[in-house]
């Protein structure tokens, strides 16, 4: 079975919506973390995609565009041993507990 592939998604006939959205607080922000571990050494380009291409077909469908950033981000910098899924965790919950 092929793989999905980030700049396309799956190969089919449909043509690629390049229609334009508002981008929310959280996915500028998601991008500026990207840049910010760009700069650091700790997240190249090809491992993002590499991330983003490794979701299991069907989250990677339910997922948006900067979920997907999200999902691959998060994997990479565990993989790395930069935070563990138990740190990120506790920092949701805080902010979650923040936000209310």
């Amino acid at each position: 079975m092929p793989r999905v592939h980030d700049r396309g998604g799956w190969p089919t006939d449909e043509p690629i919506d390049r229609s334009e959205h508002q981008i929310m607080d959280w996915e500028l922000r998601v991008s500026a973390i990207r840049q910010v571990l760009g700069q650091k050494g700790l997240l190249r380009s090809d491992e993002l995609r590499r991330g983003i291409e490794s979701i299991e077909p069907s989250r990677y469908e339910a997922l948006g565009y900067y979920e997907r950033w999200t999902e691959s981000i998060e994997s990479i910098i565990v993989e790395k041993g930069v935070l563990t899924r138990k740190e990120i965790d506790q920092k949701m919950a805080d902010l979650e507990a923040q936000s209310r």
